[in-house]
Formats: structure tokens, C-alpha cells, sequence
């Protein structure tokens, strides 16, 4: 299982006002995108989310969070990863994705990289 369907409809549900939203396979899970921004990303049981870079410390102390680890040697500073446990109740989900559209608001595009 790549990423959780269910878990990605619980997301899919909560984002679908966004007019800009955009779904996309990669890295073996499902991300959403709003206005080209990364948002949110499902991947087996788990979310990725962006949140404020001040903030990755406190935020990682809540129930189901930890940093996000890139190769498993460097912290990203600004996202998290959240397990079933900050993500079982309806409510929870809610919170994790107020923060990340938050955080996402304030970010840049990303341009694609020519090939």
C-alpha cells in the first residue's frame, strides 16, 4: 500500500472548497497541492505537512508529530511528519491541516525544474 485511501479521502474531503486544489502520485504516497504548493502529503498511514519553521519544535511535542528527517541524517526545519495517532479523530486532522494551510500560505512557488 502506497498510501492510506481512506486517510487520503479524510483530506481530500477537508481541502475540496480550495478551487486550485491538485492531487499528484509521487514518492510512493499521494500529494496535494493548492496554487502549485505543496500542502499536505499521504504516504502508508502517515501525513507530511509543512508547518512554521519556529514552530517545528512545539509542533513535533503534540501527540502522533516528529520532524520530518530527509535520509535520515537532517531535520527539515518547517515540516512534520504525523502517524494515525494525530490523525484518528476528525478534529485532530483539522488542526494538522490549519496549520500546514497556514504555513503554506505564507511560502513560494516552487518553479519546476527544466529537464
Amino acid at each position: 500500500m502506497a498510501y492510506n485511501e481512506k486517510l487520503a479521502n479524510r483530506v481530500r474531503e477537508e481541502l475540496a472548497s480550495f478551487p486550485t486544489l491538485e492531487e499528484q502520485t509521487k514518492r510512493g504516497g499521494l500529494s496535494f497541492r493548492i496554487d502549485h504548493k505543496l500542502v499536505v502529503h499521504v504516504k502508508d498511514d502517515e501525513l507530511m505537512i509543512r508547518c512554521e519553521k519556529e514552530m517545528t519544535d512545539e509542533l513535533s511535542g503534540r501527540p502522533g508529530a516528529r520532524p520530518y528527517v530527509m535520509k535520515g541524517r537532517q531535520v527539515m526545519k518547517g515540516w512534520l511528519l504525523i502517524d494515525p495517532v494525530g490523525t484518528s479523530r476528525q478534529a485532530d486532522l483539522t488542526d494538522w491541516l490549519i496549520i500546514t494551510l497556514a504555513a503554506t500560505a505564507r511560502a513560494k512557488t516552487t518553479r519546476k525544474r527544466a529537464k
